[in-house]
């Protein structure tokens, strides 16, 4: 990515390339963002974007929580409720984090829960179809779906991010 010149002027708006470089990520991600509804640009007179400096927190807000594995649209609908024409506040990002707290706990618990059972049975060798705790006499559990059932109910698949959410 280019660097911003040291002789550029400040002025409240950012091109897309400025927003990039004092961001962190890609022209491409910026647009991403933009066409998802998470950050707004508007036109100067020769039709070229420009971001409000404030993009620059929201971006931040939105790869933080990323990294956290919230979706998008979690992240769109929770920003929606921001003030649209200021930066993200401390009291703004402790309400937005505070919501997704409890999702994040369960991920853990979950996460946790299956690091401590994954070397129960699985490749253990055991061989014991009476005492194992994983057996499953007469496929008694397909009935509830595909996949393992006893380790750990499958997690909320919308929850975890897809390919087309992390630019």
């Amino acid at each position: 990515m280019a660097e911003i010149p040291k002789h550029s002027p400040v002025h409240r708006d950012l091109s897309v390339g400025e927003v990039a470089v004092r961001s962190g990520i890609r022209v491409s991600a910026v647009h991403f963002y933009e066409a998802k509804g998470l950050i707004q640009a508007t036109r100067n007179g020769g039709n070229q974007r420009r971001f409000a400096r404030e993009v620059l927190r929201r971006i931040a807000v939105i790869k933080v929580a990323q990294r956290a594995g919230i979706p998008l649209a979690t992240i769109k609908a929770a920003m929606s409720r921001l003030p649209p024409h200021r930066a993200p506040s401390h009291e703004d990002w402790e309400r937005l984090s505070a919501g997704w707290r409890d999702e994040l706990d369960s991920r853990i618990g979950r996460l946790t829960r299956l690091r401590d059972q994954m070397t129960l049975c699985i490749g253990c060798g055991c061989l014991s179809t009476l005492h194992c705790p994983m057996r499953n006499p007469d496929d008694a559990l397909g009935a509830e779906g595909p996949g393992p059932r006893l380790m750990d109910p499958a997690p909320n698949t919308s929850a975890l991010p897809s390919r087309d959410q992390i630019p």
